[in-house]
């Protein structure tokens, strides 16, 4: 009789919570004993706060009633770009659930993917905590959580900015991305990674490969754990037998912390690249003596991104990568992408035969995983945007490492991230700005402790005229923003002339001949039919790709190209595309090779014929063209003469090229009258 009054009671309390409009979440199972995490994706609503009158109010108490709209999450405050938002608002969340019963040994935390820009969180009208990161995930505990009874979440969501930090894109506001309770044991792994250790001979005939993992190791209970072991067990691709490898770590006592680091041998292993992204099942347990604590399963892949001789290379072949960049933005949605929109961005990718795709920031955990299975390499960097007035102070720079380590802990276990750039165009002449100099310094430190497997990058301004940097000099792979031909540049630095960049790439060699260098970033803005002669026509940008394009196809030392963007997307609303037309704007920037509402330029094609004739290694290696070392030993003397003579080939060859350069641009200026204001 009591078993039929407690199942009655659920089922009334469910169709409760139905009526009331609440989420009601069931307990899942988990792998080894261990709960599963709950995705907390339905039930939502939401309420705009534009005066910012609910913290006065008490509204995390006590929530008023009426003017809520039901929305699911991922969400934005506003699907339209509209002026009057770019500089944000505060809007309201709350969630009602029901939380699983209580398991001996676990609690739970509240998992973010992310929230723009700033929230506070209440759970059953206790404040839990706070985050100001916009572009990294996050996690609270889940302070007074109620076990097997309903539960309101709230979040009051702020996304007002000033205008700094300086972006290139809409201030969209929300939870953009998923929400989730995890479950927590009394042992856990905090920030796992899986990272991917392949060294090859050049041309890739052999390679050995390793697993890295990476991680912390908490005790978080009351009582000494005497035997915490970290095991990963590895399934191939082609389901072989699996490998398995358990790390024994020191004891813990309560509240103690160590580092976890090992690696797993995988033999014969099965390498990732684009057009054969072979992927591995792992399955990493946390465990406190026998009992599994903690167990994380996905898919990894194994491959070797390196820089020898100053050449980008994969899995010891040297790339020639060709790719179209993206911002997490579709009409009606902005950044808050479901399923179907991961699948379009991947396919539209794959559409113009793109092999490498980039973001100013950490993209979807969810596009990451499609990009793995697609074999898409992804240019990962961090949002330190055109921030050199944010890295002055040490507590700024401080802020920005933190989004430095959140954004490669979170992307350095994807085989499809082949580099952790730091940050995006900061000063020209870093050497001169101490608290750049200073972050350049400490972030790639922080990226070689983090991800010692991966060759750390930053994005440079490509302005002409300038010295090499000591400050850009100690990385290992240089991203080339490039508009030459497209915005004038500075005094004395122009970069009016499409013709210039390729003498302007020769010198970087000469400047920088121990770093590999990728063109990550060129584009011409396209809104209307016109003659090739005026900027933002159609045919201007099509001629304007296929030249960058041959340009980089001249030059064996660098590794690709990456035009900016595959799609148009918002943008702030005093943006006006460079090229200076006196004509009102629409708040896109459009560059993309893909129109906002997803039309396909002319410019399409013309990317997509030289993407689909690009190998995506060299047959010829540069380091062969260009008579550069390639490890060849010998005694001491010999080696040296060997250095001294193939250097001053190479710079030869460097300066053959540089000529041919010069000459090419006098014989093919770019068209365009010598009277044109707009250029």
């Amino acid at each position: 009789m009591r078993l039929v009054l407690r199942r009655v009671r659920r089922t009334l309390l469910a169709v409760t919570l139905v009526v009331a409009g609440s989420s009601v979440t069931a307990p899942a199972r988990g792998q080894d004993g261990v709960p599963a995490a709950i995705p907390l994706a339905s039930g939502w609503e939401f309420r705009p706060d534009s005066a910012d009158r609910g913290l006065r109010a008490g509204w995390p108490a006590r929530m008023p009633a009426g003017d809520w709209q039901r929305v699911a999450v991922p969400h934005i405050f506003d699907p339209a770009a509209v002026e009057a938002g770019f500089g944000g608002s505060v809007g309201w969340y709350r969630v009602r659930f029901t939380a699983p019963p209580a398991r001996a040994g676990f609690d739970w935390e509240l998992r973010f993917e992310q929230v723009r820009r700033r929230a506070r969180v209440w759970l059953n009208g206790r404040e839990i905590g706070r985050h100001g990161d916009p572009y990294v995930p996050w996690a609270l505990p889940a302070s007074g959580l109620r076990p097997g009874a309903v539960n309101e979440l709230v979040l009051r969501v702020d996304n007002r900015k000033a205008k700094e930090p300086r972006e290139g894109w809409w201030n969209w506001g929300g939870i953009v991305r998923p929400v989730s309770l995890a479950p927590r044991g009394r042992l856990v792994l905090r920030d796992p990674g899986l990272l991917s250790q392949v060294d090859c001979a050049p041309g890739g005939v052999s390679c050995r490969a390793k697993v890295l993992v990476e991680g912390t190791l908490e005790n978080r209970s009351d009582a000494a754990i005497p035997a915490p072991r970290v095991r990963l067990r590895l399934r191939a691709p082609d389901g072989g037998a699996p490998a398995e490898q358990t790390a024994p770590t020191r004891a813990l006592q309560p509240g103690e912390t160590t580092r976890v680091s090992f690696s797993v041998e995988v033999d014969d292993a099965q390498l990732w690249a684009p057009g054969s992204p072979k992927r591995y099942a792992a399955t990493l347990t946390t465990l406190a003596g026998d009992v599994a604590t903690q167990v994380d399963a996905r898919k990894i892949g194994l491959r070797g991104v390196k820089v020898r001789n100053g050449l980008l290379e994969l899995n010891g072949r040297q790339l020639d990568v060709r790719g179209a960049a993206i911002q997490e933005d579709l009409p009606g949605r902005g950044p808050a992408l479901g399923d179907a929109d991961v699948t379009r961005i991947v396919r539209e990718l794959q559409a113009v035969g793109a092999n490498v795709t980039r973001a100013h920031y950490l993209l979807n955990p969810k596009l990451l995983d499609a990009l793995d299975a697609a074999g898409i390499m992804v240019w990962s960097q961090a949002p330190i945007y055109h921030r050199d007035r944010l890295l002055e102070t040490a507590a700024q720079r401080e802020v920005a490492l933190s989004t430095l380590r959140r954004t490669v802990i979170a992307a350095r276990s994807h085989p499809s991230v082949i580099t952790h750039s730091v940050a995006n165009e900061l000063s020209a002449v870093p050497d001169a700005v101490a608290g750049t100099r200073r972050f350049l310094a400490a972030a790639r430190a922080e990226v070689k402790r983090l991800d010692p497997t991966l060759p750390v990058s930053v994005d440079l301004l490509s302005y002409p005229g300038y010295p090499a940097a000591k400050a850009y000099a100690q990385y290992d792979l240089l991203g080339v923003n490039s508009y030459f031909g497209w915005y004038p540049g500075k005094k004395r630095h122009s970069t009016a002339r499409l013709a210039d960049l390729g003498p302007y790439l020769d010198r970087m060699r000469r400047l920088y001949p121990t770093q590999a260098m990728v063109l990550t970033e060129f584009g011409a803005e396209s809104t209307f039919e016109g003659p090739a002669l005026k900027k933002e026509t159609f045919a201007f940008q099509s001629d304007y790709v296929a030249r960058v394009l041959e340009v980089v196809r001249d030059r064996p030392f660098v590794g690709g190209a990456i035009y900016w963007t595959l799609q148009e997307f918002a943008v702030k609303p005093d943006w006006d595309g460079g090229a200076k037309r006196s004509v009102p704007r629409d708040g896109i920037h459009n560059k993309g090779l893909i129109t906002y509402d997803g039309r396909r330029k002319p410019a399409w094609s013309v990317a997509r014929k030289d993407f689909a004739a690009t190998p995506l290694y060299r047959e010829v290696p540069a380091a062969v063209a260009l008579n550069l070392p390639t490890g060849r030993e010998g005694s001491g003397g010999d080696s040296l003469l060997w250095a001294a003579v193939t250097g001053v080939l190479a710079l030869l060859a460097l300066d053959v090229w540089a000529l041919l350069g010069i000459l090419r641009s006098r014989r093919r200026e770019d068209p365009v009258p010598a009277t044109d204001p707009q250029y």
